[in-house]
């Protein structure tokens, strides 16, 4: 019995062929198709390669188009999904480079580069606060990727987020796969290190006390040890007058 990921890989190998038959017979309604299968991997690709949402989305349909320009220089010499990863990292890194120009600073960019992460989409069924607190931590994990070096966010994306084998990886990267295998292990050390300091941090102001919460305890404590003098004055000044 074939598992999980291996039958989801057979799956989009066969919607490949099926796609590239059919560019090839000039359907291209077929092109279409082949966005909306690969489009998440690879504006993934480019949001972690150039950390800006437009200039991802620039960056990916520059790439589309120059793979429907060429799609037919395709040999299916490694998968469709690798061959578009290489063709959007290109694009992104050439961004980069010509933005390094343009800002007249050298560019830090290794071979490789990328990241965003989870569309933990909130399901309309969820609770509000539920959505909220979904959208804070995927929030928090887009920023410390972002903040992860360039190599190892693009990595870290390609294997933790999206799934990509090592060999996938690596192919599609122009690097060694053990390279794939010591930058995805560092990528996960630098954000367990860098989630932790946060929570450190969190922990002094769990159940925050102070200011407004501060001010009202202590406003009403007084106001009700006020009223407790006043009663006790009244009590032992009625006392005498009702003994009498």
């Amino acid at each position: 019995m074939m598992d999980a990921p291996a039958a989801n890989s057979a799956v989009t190998c066969d919607d490949d062929q099926s796609i590239l038959h059919g560019i090839a017979a000039g359907d291209r309604s077929a092109f279409e198709r082949l966005m909306r299968v690969h489009n998440r991997r690879l504006y993934r690709l480019a949001r972690a390669t150039l950390r800006d949402d437009a200039e991802a989305e620039d960056a990916l349909q520059d790439a589309y188009l120059r793979a429907f320009r060429s799609i037919a220089q395709f040999r299916g010499d490694a998968a469709l999904s690798t061959w578009l990863s290489k063709l959007v990292i290109n694009e992104c890194l050439s961004r980069m480079r010509r933005n390094s120009r343009r800002q007249n600073v050298i560019p830090m960019v290794s071979t490789g580069s990328q990241s965003e992460f989870l569309s933990i989409c909130a399901d309309d069924s969820e609770p509000l606060d539920t959505a909220l607190a979904r959208r804070q931590v995927r929030s928090l994990l887009e920023r410390k990727i972002d903040e992860l070096p360039d190599s190892y966010r693009t990595v870290f994306v390609m294997r933790a987020v999206e799934e990509m084998t090592v060999d996938e990886t690596a192919e599609s990267l122009g690097i060694p796969e053990e390279t794939v295998r010591s930058r995805h292990f560092r990528a996960k050390s630098l954000l367990r290190e860098s989630l932790a300091q946060d929570f450190d941090l969190a922990e002094r102001d769990v159940f925050e006390f102070g200011g407004a919460r501060c001010d009202r305890i202590v406003a009403t404590v007084m106001a009700r040890a006020h009223r407790d003098e006043l009663l006790s004055l009244r009590g032992r000044f009625l006392t005498p007058l009702i003994k009498s």
